[in-house]
């Protein structure tokens, strides 16, 4: 599937409803990186944490190995950010949501992973969302070429690095996340491949779930 200047997506896969304690979850792949999620909600809210006119929602990544570092902080409070923006928490005042991202194999574009994941998560708890959002990372390699959804060696490579959350409905830039030296021409040169890119996954989610419920008609 191309996409973008001089790249490529790797091949997607994902499932939902594999767990059977949270309220919604689902594993997505990306090449060899994969994540599962699990939402759990809504429930009874902590008195410190509770605000009156809307749901809580905490996001917890779980490293593969070892205990989560200040990446991975990072990492939660930019999904944590996207998800509030999708959810419609004013339909669950009082309550308290919980998104765990277990990181299973990290090759590469994580947080967009995480994010992916995520969507197809709060998707089979059935919670209300505005709309639906996808994650796109996009590398800038030495040669200036801009390379969508990197490996973890395209990453090291790379000059820069940008992750994006795009919204379904205008394709928008929900949420960003960018490390390393870029012009703005670059950043918008960026972004326009990811949202072109959130076509497809856009597709691959819709076909996903038809899949799901086709089988279970």
């Amino acid at each position: 599937m191309e996409s973008g200047v001089g790249s490529v997506l790797r091949e997607y896969g994902s499932e939902q409803n594999l767990l059977s304690k949270p309220d919604g979850s689902a594993s997505f792949i990306q090449g060899d990186t994969s994540v599962l999620a699990g939402v759990y909600g809504p429930a009874e809210v902590k008195v410190s944490k509770e605000i009156y006119d809307r749901a809580t929602l905490e996001v917890v990544i779980q490293p593969k190995v070892g205990m989560a570092s200040v990446r991975e902080r990072a990492r939660e409070q930019c999904v944590r950010e996207t998800c509030e923006a999708a959810l419609l928490s004013t339909l669950h005042p009082r309550s308290s949501f919980t998104l765990v991202l277990q990181e299973v194999h990290d090759d590469g574009s994580l947080l967009s992973c995480c994010l992916n994941a995520a969507c197809m998560a709060l998707m089979d708890a059935g919670l209300p969302m505005g709309r639906l959002f996808c994650g796109v990372t996009c590398a800038i390699d030495a040669e200036s070429q801009i390379i969508t959804d990197p490996t973890a060696q395209q990453e090291k490579e790379s000059r820069a690095l940008m992750t994006f959350a795009i919204d379904s409905k205008d394709c928008s830039v929900m949420m960003s996340l960018t490390k390393g030296s870029f012009s703005v021409k670059e950043l918008q040169q960026c972004i326009a491949v990811s949202q072109k890119a959130s076509e497809r996954i856009f597709q691959f989610y819709r076909d996903s779930v038809q899949r799901r419920y086709s089988k279970i008609l």
